[in-house]
């Protein structure tokens, strides 16, 4: 068993440095600017022009978002940390579109969230965490009804809300009045809280970062509150998880608004 497992331990190891050093490498440029081309905006860093991971002209669609891509590859050190620089990644997805998606399968993606979207489950038990549900989950449904002129609801059922049919065309509708760009980041943002209502709320301004954040997790903060939990653990994966949701949100707003509005977010 034992001489198994140092055959197997070697290459695991490995394995485990090269993931790790992909995601890592020396910083290799001293200054970061931005300048306009014929596609948009583009990332210098010194002389080089930024490349996506398909060799693409990185070129982005507004000088705000290449400002906000210009400033996450001035801001690392010694060591670029690929896996910190979300608006780089999400810029990436958006011109190489690795799943090779068009606009509506995108939009069919997301939408179909609202089947298993965190806040439509609902437990009957315990008591104190189905009533934290109601108080915490039922305004923001209540307000995307409203917003939306939909019916959601929620069920303790393990299969779910019946969600009608009326409501997904009415958020078919209402993403298809999103660019390509901003539905990257629609998607990525639903993928973080695993709900396309809290999504909405956030990317609407209804609710903030880290609202949308606590309200994902409500199960989880529940449990800890009541056993505890293991503190550096709990905090770096909340500190990411706001970090990733809060990158998507600007995302969002600097692909699909006008420059003005964009200049002013990411002064905020």
């Amino acid at each position: 068993g034992w001489r198994r497992l140092l055959e197997v331990v070697p290459p695991l190891v490995t394995q485990w440095h090269a993931a790790v050093c992909a995601t890592k490498r020396k910083r290799f440029y001293q200054n970061v600017s931005i300048s306009q081309g014929e596609g948009g905006f583009e990332i210098n860093l010194d002389h080089r022009k930024l490349k996506t991971p398909q060799g693409k002209l990185f070129t982005v669609p507004s000088e705000a978002l290449a400002i906000a891509v210009a400033t996450e590859w001035d801001s690392q050190k010694d060591t670029i940390k690929f896996y910190t620089m979300h608006l780089t990644t999400l810029c990436n997805t958006a011109l190489d579109n690795p799943t090779q998606r068009n606009k509506m399968q995108l939009i069919h993606a997301a939408v179909k969230f609202l089947e298993t979207d965190t806040v439509c489950y609902r437990v009957e038990e315990p008591a104190a965490l189905a009533e934290l549900q109601r108080d915490e989950w039922d305004p923001v449904v209540a307000w995307a009804e409203k917003r939306y002129n939909v019916a959601i609801g929620s069920s303790t059922s393990i299969l779910g809300p019946n969600i009608p049919a009326s409501t997904k065309e009415t958020f078919v509708s209402h993403l298809a009045s999103y660019n390509m760009w901003a539905l990257q980041g629609i998607e990525y943002v639903i993928t973080q809280l695993k709900s396309l209502i809290l999504s909405m709320g956030l990317i609407d301004r209804h609710i903030t970062v880290e609202k949308a954040v606590l309200l994902s997790r409500l199960e989880e903060e529940y449990q800890i509150q009541r056993w505890g939990s293991v503190e550096w653990a709990h905090d770096y994966d909340l500190c990411e998880l706001r970090a990733r949701t809060a990158a998507g949100t600007l995302f969002v707003h600097l692909c699909s608004e006008s420059s003005t509005v964009k200049h002013k977010l990411l002064q905020d």
